[in-house]
């Protein structure tokens, strides 16, 4: 199982509410991947988001300066919005950053948990499921075929057209990022395609039925088993004493889960949801490594996961909090992860 980190490139905010400089995020997302890296971290997950919460609107760019940073670590979205963006440029820019890193470049394709980039780039939202499927089906055609001749409803036709540049992967690794609908699911076991399912909250044993029903149509459309590959996306923070850790951080997730649930009628986030969000049976991944490593292993064995993604910045906490997490994952949890699973 690959264990890796997403982040979403969460800003900081001061007393006040006002949001710290950006360009301090972003130097400091550099050298929170370069430690990742060092580490021996399987990926690194950036996300795409347009609003004052975040500070990362182009993963690319980010990712491909990291790429002048890292040598081993894999690199991609965590997630692209699709629906929104030209599967050719898509293709362009992680194309660019596979040459640039060697060949260490990803895409996670999905339809954002939010809105904004829908009339930011004209886009309409009543178009919202046919363009996430259409435009997957084109990025997966662009991946496979150098020469692309393509007509749909959302996107100018495509007549012999040379895509460039060529990833140096013989293809991008194509992962598409889960809610929990039934209908993405089937999507992308037909396309062949992994997936990764965002655990964010709940009883993540609830889950179970959508990850059996992925191998099912894996295995009706005719894929090679062998290549079948499933994740999960959870939010994590690490640190030496639990309830110190849970004690420094919830403040920074609460005011996160505030700001969100704002715009979606959410009532104020409370302690006693973080805390059972932290039990055994909670999707929150939160505490020392002991507890981390029994959460999971729990998952690795309940969804036969592949890969497991450490969503660590939510809320924006300080930079040296969030290094000593990236430390605590790569030095006391994925080595034993690893280990119990060579054991099997």
């Amino acid at each position: 199982m690959e264990l890796g980190i997403g982040m979403f490139g969460d800003n900081h905010f001061d007393e006040a509410g006002r949001v710290l400089p950006v360009g301090q995020r972003l130097q400091e997302l550099l050298a929170e991947i370069r430690l990742m890296d060092e580490l021996g971290l399987d990926f690194f997950g950036l996300g795409e988001h347009h609003r004052v919460d975040y500070a990362v609107s182009a993963p690319e760019v980010v990712l491909a300066a990291a790429s002048s940073v890292t040598s081993r670590i894999k690199l991609g979205s965590a997630v692209t919005v699709l629906s929104s963006s030209d599967p050719v440029r898509v293709y362009q820019q992680y194309a660019t950053i596979d040459q640039l890193s060697n060949g260490r470049a990803e895409i996670t394709a999905g339809r954002g948990s939010f809105i904004e980039s829908f009339p930011l780039y004209g886009y309409d939202l009543k178009d919202y499921d046919t363009l996430f499927d259409e435009k997957l089906r084109l990025l997966v055609q662009i991946n496979k075929e150098e020469r692309i001749t393509w007509k749909g409803r959302h996107r100018p036709a495509l007549n012999d057209q040379l895509i460039l540049p060529r990833a140096l992967q013989q293809q991008l690794p194509v992962w598409v990022a889960v809610g929990g609908t039934p209908e993405s699911v089937v999507r992308a076991a037909m396309l062949g395609l992994p997936v990764i399912f965002a655990i964010i909250g709940g009883n993540p044993a609830q889950f179970k039925p959508l990850f059996d029903y992925y191998r099912e149509a894996w295995q009706h459309f005719g894929h090679d088993e062998s290549r079948l590959q499933v994740g999960v996306h959870m939010h994590c923070f690490f640190g030496n004493d639990s309830r110190a850790m849970a004690d420094a951080y919830y403040p920074y997730y609460a005011a996160q889960m505030d700001r969100v649930g704002r715009s979606r009628g959410w009532p104020p986030f409370q302690r006693p949801q973080f805390d059972a969000g932290r039990g055994k049976k909670g999707a929150l991944v939160m505490g020392d490594a002991s507890e981390a490593i029994d959460k999971i292993l729990q998952c690795q064995e309940m969804f036969g996961l592949t890969r497991f993604a450490a969503h660590m910045d939510v809320g924006g906490p300080p930079h040296e909090m969030l290094m000593e997490s990236i430390e605590i994952f790569g030095t006391k949890i994925a080595p034993k992860v690893r280990e119990a699973l060579s054991r099997k």
